[in-house]
């Protein structure tokens, strides 16, 4: 059931879609209801906005391009720091309205708020540093001017486990750029972003710069927009399936894409590494957000000569778990985001195991109302088993060994992802081997979390297309024109 506090800050979300600068219900009238997945309990309805919905929250954000892009990069700067200083403000209701739409605990959702609002400070920063290039053509006879212009209204569409880093990742970088935008936020979690939506407002931001719509019905909503003539960039986070579906959508209109899509993090320990440094990076890497990221390691690739002594230890740590509503003191494994993820997981495992897979701990589904999966480590994974090609998105470690570095970099490469791998080794050497070996965008040597506002998060091959974060992520909202002049001197 949820507290009086919980009632308090779920009254104060809004509820309808935003666009032009107003909130109102959807023109079809429907709500979408949101559940807490811990209690299975509807705690809010919001706007179930229709593909009527979309165009309206186009055309405004056509309407408000012409003015935001010819803003002073000055202001809109300003407006990027007023609003992280509001996120710090708000800090503790925008911690609890994700542990409550989307589970995570709330030291994890604390966690996000900091992460989710360092793009808003680097990208007050970066809109103000944009920069072309002036200089005399090869031929002496003219002056080439390079100039950035931001690329035109855009259509954000964010996923459910970082209801406010997903937002802000994409929300910043393309008002720092001088574009406008209509976001479309997950079904199962947008009260994060309806709230941070209102944070925008009480920051000072104009009339159709920022559109949301809340809809259950991503594709009838999404096509439309797609298909207009008018947009030029789409963004979207998710499932590697439905991004190529996007992008095929968006080749009409030769749209610029950024796609961060489906991810299979290898996870290699060598014999030389230090083990305590692995197994807490492991608890990173694999548990952050009950697994539930792209991020997250996948496959625990461990050399033979140490694999028993790190599953004994990472087993002990996750026996060490407390499994439960993340509104709770000390709950390190909250629910996971419905029944269908439970499924997925509990499939996983069980064939897994079937090929001859080891349960250390957990594998099991927790009874009761919410979508609780224990934690579990798997030992013995062997190859084929479904567990090694599909991204786990729960609480699972799979663990295979390998016999030399050789083998290593195989299986890490063996996946048609590449977005994050992560390596333990104290061999310096052996560490700059992998980096030019392994086959993904973003690498962690001996740490278990590599997100970071000021760095280039994307992945090669399946994984997606584009970089967010980093001086690279502002340049996804922008275009470039080349001029010509005459030589002045001649």
């Amino acid at each position: 059931m949820t507290t009086s506090d919980e009632a308090d800050l779920l009254a104060r979300v809004p509820d309808g879609v935003f666009i032009g600068g107003r909130w109102r219900a959807a023109e079809n009238g429907r709500t979408l209801q949101v559940t807490d997945p811990a209690t299975g309990e509807v705690i809010k309805e919001v706007a179930d906005a229709s593909a009527a919905d979309g165009a309206a929250a186009m055309d405004a954000a056509c309407a408000a391009f012409p003015s935001w892009s010819r803003t002073p990069a000055r202001e809109r700067a300003e407006l990027l720091r007023r609003a992280f200083d509001l996120v710090q403000e708000r800090a503790e209701d925008l911690a609890l309205l994700m542990t409550l739409e989307m589970g995570k605990p709330l030291a994890e959702s604390r966690g996000e708020v900091t992460y989710g609002g360092e793009f808003l400070r680097w990208f007050s920063e970066e809109a103000v540093r944009v920069q072309g290039r002036y200089g005399v053509n090869p031929e002496g006879s003219g002056r080439m001017i390079v100039t950035k212009h931001p690329v035109g209204p855009c259509y954000l569409i964010t996923p459910w486990n970082f209801p406010l880093a997903m937002a802000t990742r994409k929300i910043a970088p393309a008002l720092a750029a001088g574009c406008t935008v209509v976001v479309k936020p997950a079904a199962l979690t947008p009260l994060t972003t309806s709230f941070f939506t209102q944070i925008l407002v009480d920051a000072g931001l104009p009339d159709g710069v920022v559109n949301v719509i809340t809809t259950s019905e991503s594709g009838p909503v999404s096509e439309p927009i797609i298909a207009d003539r008018r947009l030029r960039k789409l963004s979207f986070t998710g499932s590697t399936a439905v991004g190529q579906q996007l992008l095929k959508q968006a080749a009409p209109g030769v749209l610029r894409t950024s796609m961060e899509l489906g991810g299979n993090a290898p996870f290699v320990v060598f014999e030389d590494a230090d083990l305590d440094k692995a197994v807490d990076g492991a608890m990173l890497a694999k548990f952050r957000n009950i697994g539930q990221a792209c991020t997250a390691a996948n496959r625990f690739i461990v050399h033979r000569d140490v694999a028993e002594e790190f599953t004994r230890r990472v087993t002990e740590r996750v026996q060490s778990f407390t499994t439960g509503r993340g509104t709770e003191d000390g709950v390190t494994i909250g629910p996971l985001i419905d029944d269908r993820a439970v499924d997925k997981a509990d499939a996983l495992v069980s064939d897994a195991v079937e090929r001859g897979a080891e349960v250390r701990t957990g594998a099991r589904t927790v009874d009761g109302p919410g979508s609780f999966y224990e934690a579990t480590v798997l030992s013995d994974v062997q190859p084929g088993s479904d567990i090694l090609r599909e991204e786990i998105f729960g609480p699972v470690l799979a663990i295979v060994s390998f016999a030399d570095e050789d083998e290593a970099v195989r299986i890490a490469n063996d996946t048609e992802f590449g977005l994050v791998s992560y390596v333990f080794t104290r061999d310096l050497a052996r560490g700059q081997r992998m980096i030019d070996r392994l086959e993904t965008g973003m690498m962690g040597l001996n740490v278990g979390v590599v997100s970071n506002a000021a760095a280039p998060f994307g992945g090669w091959k399946l994984s997606g297309i584009g970089r967010e974060g980093g001086f690279e992520g502002i340049g996804e909202y922008l275009e470039t024109k080349y001029t010509l002049t005459p030589d002045p001197f001649g």
